[in-house]
C-alpha cells in the first residue's frame, strides 16, 4: 500500500510563500508563484514535468528519490525518442525542484546533481550561398530608404558585423577615408573591422543625403532621426529578402554566418575570421569549417573518380 506523500512543515526561519505546510511540489509552486513570480504557463510546465517525472521513478514519496531514479526518467525520455531540449527542459525542472527543497532544508540531497542530459547537437549556421548573396545587390538603390537599407546590408556582409554592433554605431566610429569601423561588442569590447570599398561607397551615399550631421549623431537612423531599432533593421532586411529572392530568410545573422562561411573558403585562415567575428573562444569559429568542409565533400562527391560508382549515378 503506497503511503501518504510527505506533509512537510515549514522549518525554523523559513516560512513558506502562502504560509501553510503542504508536500513538497505544494511548497514549490507556492515559491514559483508568490516570490518568483513566474508565469502560469511556466509554473504549468514545471508541474507537468514533475509528475512525469514521478510516475517514471514509481517512488510513493518525493523525498524517496534518488539518483538512479533520474538517470532511469533521463533514459526513459530518450528511448520515447524526446528531443534533447525536451530532456534537458525535464531534467531541469527535477534539477531545480529538488535545489529548493535542500535550499528549505526539506532534503538533504539533489538527487538530479550529478546527472547530466544527452548532449546536444550543435546546430550549422545557415547561410546563403554565393549567386543568392550576389541577388541581394542586383538592384541599384533609388530612394533614401533603400540606400540606407543598401549600406546596412554591405556592413553585414562586408564585415560580419552582428545586429546590435551595426544599431549601435555613431559616424564616428567609422574612418571611411582608410576603410574601417569600431565596433563594441559582447561583454563591450571593441574591435577594428575592415571595409570594403562597396561597403564605404554605400555609406558614403547614405551620408550625403543627411543634412547637418555630427560625429556623434548615429550612423543609421529611423523616424524623427532618432537611431534605428534592431527591429525596424530586421523588418527592412526580410522586405529586401522578399524583392530580391523571393523569400523572406533573410537576416542580420545569416548575412554575419555567410560573411564568416565565405571569408574561410576562400582564405582557410580561422584565426583572421576569429578577430572579424570578435569571438572570444576560437572553438565558436571554428563551427564554420564545418561548413567548409561539407562544401569541400561534395566538391569530392561530384569530381572524384574514386568518390563513387558513376554507374549508379
Amino acid at each position: 500500500m503506497k503511503r501518504e506523500d510527505t506533509r512537510i512543515a515549514t522549518p525554523p526561519g523559513n516560512t513558506t510563500s502562502s504560509g501553510r505546510s503542504g508536500t513538497p511540489l505544494d511548497a514549490y509552486v507556492g515559491y514559483l508563484t508568490h516570490e518568483k513570480r513566474s508565469s502560469p504557463h511556466t509554473i504549468d510546465a514545471y508541474r507537468r514535468d514533475l509528475k512525469a517525472f514521478r510516475a517514471s521513478a514509481e517512488i510513493d514519496d518525493w523525498l524517496d528519490c534518488k539518483p538512479h531514479h533520474v538517470r532511469r526518467f533521463v533514459a526513459q525520455l530518450h528511448a520515447r525518442g524526446r528531443s534533447t531540449n525536451t530532456i534537458s527542459r525535464a531534467l531541469s525542472s527535477v534539477r531545480s525542484f529538488y535545489a529548493f527543497l535542500v535550499r528549505r532544508r526539506f532534503a538533504q540531497m539533489n538527487p538530479a546533481a550529478g546527472v547530466s542530459a544527452p548532449k546536444q547537437r550543435k546546430k550549422l549556421p545557415k547561410t546563403l550561398d554565393i549567386d543568392n548573396t550576389a541577388k541581394l545587390f542586383d538592384s541599384s538603390p533609388k530612394s533614401v530608404l533603400e540606400m540606407r537599407d543598401r549600406a546596412m546590408i554591405e556592413l553585414f556582409y562586408g564585415s560580419g558585423m552582428r545586429l546590435a554592433e551595426l544599431v549601435a554605431l555613431d559616424i564616428r566610429h567609422l574612418d571611411l577615408a582608410n576603410g574601417f569601423a569600431t565596433v563594441t561588442g559582447k561583454g563591450n569590447k571593441t574591435r577594428v573591422v575592415p571595409l570594403g570599398s562597396h561597403a564605404v561607397e554605400s555609406v558614403r551615399r547614405w551620408l550625403d543625403t543627411r543634412r547637418g550631421v555630427h560625429p556623434a549623431d548615429p550612423l543609421f537612423t529611423g523616424r524623427g532621426d532618432r537611431r534605428i531599432s534592431p527591429r525596424t533593421v530586421q523588418a527592412r532586411l526580410k522586405k529586401l529578402s522578399m524583392h530580391n529572392l523571393g523569400t523572406d530568410v533573410l537576416h542580420p545573422h545569416l548575412l554575419r554566418h555567410s560573411f564568416a562561411s565565405h571569408l574561410l573558403e576562400s582564405s582557410g585562415d580561422v584565426r583572421a575570421v576569429q578577430e572579424l567575428l570578435g569571438h572570444a573562444d576560437i572553438s565558436t569559429t571554428q563551427i564554420y569549417t564545418h561548413l567548409d568542409f561539407q562544401h569541400l565533400a561534395k566538391v569530392y562527391d561530384a569530381a572524384h573518380p574514386r568518390a563513387k560508382d558513376r554507374s549508379k549515378r
